[in-house]
């Protein structure tokens, strides 16, 4: 009996798949979560170049180190781990000159409205300690679980409520303050 094509199987068939030589099944997984895994690249880094890179660097490693997948988390949560990874690692490392991220979180029709609040709440963003940050990104702007989030970043479901909790309490206390500022 043939397996079915591989668009039609599920994300740990393919992984399976690619374990068993497939050369095209982790293609497969590329294709399918590339642009979400960018979007994570690009809140974490807030540069598109650099989460181009990180999201390179992170499919590089999760295809030759794709034996280490346990198999306990869904194989999307353990691609978010790698790429966060993959961010932190290069932003340790390069240390960017952009300091506000690119968000894209206002409506798109109110142009001075918008661009107002995403300058405030990048600002606010950035200011926030690199754990809230990184939790609030993960919970508030992909949607991803408390326990996808602690799963990726290897920590407690606690410890990713609580980090969001924080952030979310501090970024309220920041956008009600003038400008922003202190």
């Amino acid at each position: 009996m043939a397996s079915p094509p591989l668009q039609e199987r599920d994300d740990r068939a393919l992984l399976r798949a690619h374990l068993d030589g497939d050369p095209d099944a982790f293609g497969e997984l590329f294709r399918r979560h590339r642009d979400r895994m960018w979007a994570v690249a690009l809140r974490t880094t807030g540069n598109r170049e650099l989460a181009s890179d990180c999201v390179q660097d992170a499919f590089i490693s999760a295809f030759r180190r794709a034996s280490s997948y346990r198999g306990d988390a869904a194989v999307t949560t353990w691609l978010h781990r790698i790429v966060v990874n993959a961010c932190l690692d290069r932003l340790r490392r390069d240390k960017p000159t952009s300091i506000l991220p690119e968000y894209e979180l206002a409506d798109r029709h109110d142009a001075h409205a918008s661009v107002d609040v995403r300058l405030d709440v990048r600002q606010a963003l950035e200011r926030l300690p690199e754990g809230q940050r990184l939790a609030l990104i993960l919970v508030d702007m992909h949607g991803l679980s408390v326990l996808e989030a602690a799963q990726v970043l290897e920590v407690a479901e606690g410890t990713v409520k609580s980090r969001c909790s924080r952030g979310r309490e501090a970024m309220a206390q920041m956008l009600r303050e003038p400008s922003g500022q202190p």
